[in-house]
């Protein structure tokens, strides 16, 4: 796996984090994130490298873009919303598993090794649209 690093094209024009094509999925262990992340990594299930985010990366590096997005109204997409739910997790102590997935059988693919430990969040990021992962 290697260690997060927040690309350009992973913001919105507002700056705020949306990782098109790619599953973000919360761990309430560093254990169960690090084992799904080699999992799908051994099962070479992403063309491009998996990610592995700490509580510290995702207040510092994904929270931080949220900055004033809903200022002076709160925007009428999620991506704000769902920023501040990852915060809220991290604040407790849960790691993150970033893998694209660009379509619909790599999205199934990737969470069949989700679900193989006990997830707390997971989304899809796809174009316009944030789904929900269960």
């Amino acid at each position: 796996m290697q260690p997060f690093a927040l690309d350009p094209d992973m913001l919105t024009l507002a700056g705020v984090f949306y990782p098109t094509g790619y599953v973000f999925a919360m761990f309430p262990t560093e254990q169960d994130a690090r084992g799904v992340g080699e999992t799908l990594e051994r099962e070479g299930l992403s063309e491009k490298p998996v990610m592995l985010l700490s509580p510290q990366q995702i207040l510092e590096k994904v929270v931080r873009t949220v900055g004033s997005a809903d200022i002076p109204l709160p925007s009428a997409g999620t991506e704000a919303a769902t920023v501040r739910q990852y915060a809220a997790l991290a604040g407790q102590g849960h790691w993150a598993v970033m893998v694209h997935a660009p379509d619909a059988d790599d999205t199934e693919a990737v969470m069949r090794v989700v679900r193989q430990a006990p997830f707390s969040f997971a989304e899809k990021y796809r174009r316009l649209v944030i789904e929900d992962l269960a």
